[in-house]
């Protein structure tokens, strides 16, 4: 059971973490993990006043399907619910950028798929951020190629 869905400030709309709970409350496990990204201060010693996260949405979609499949081979996980959402446009300082929910049976499990997760979205999904910085500063971030 996969939610995944790219949530569009322009568009008004927010990431709400009671999306996540309502969607793994459906599920019949007894392991529910809560990843939640912020836009944090400071980066590289920059002060961070907020992000612009651009999205090829379809190739995102596609990575967290495929990120979600690959989990039954790779972690021996095939029981579990998984909830992404990840913010396209701009993003305050300590605002939400991406949720994470998953619910396995374990919490060993549910702790390591939460993480594989995130680093893999890290890895490979197309998101690119540009930090803005005091002083209308902003700089556009090394982020993954499309040709990956």
């Amino acid at each position: 059971m996969l939610h995944a869905k790219i949530v569009d400030t322009s568009k008004k709309e927010i990431i709400q973490i009671s999306r996540a709970e309502d969607f793994l409350s459906q599920s019949k496990f007894g392991a529910n993990i809560y990843f939640i990204g912020t836009v944090r201060e400071f980066n590289e010693n920059k002060r961070v006043i907020g992000i612009t996260y651009d999205t090829k949405d379809s190739m995102v979609i596609k990575s967290f399907e495929e990120i979600y499949n690959e989990a039954d081979s790779k972690l021996n996980i095939a029981e579990k619910a998984v909830f992404i959402e990840h913010v396209k446009g701009y993003v305050k300082l300590k605002e939400k950028s991406i949720i994470i929910g998953v619910g396995c049976k374990h919490r060993s499990q549910a702790y390591e798929l939460s993480r594989y997760i995130i680093e893999e979205i890290k890895k490979r999904t197309p998101i690119w951020k540009k930090e803005h910085y005091e002083k209308n500063e902003s700089e556009w971030l090394k982020g993954v190629s499309l040709n990956t």
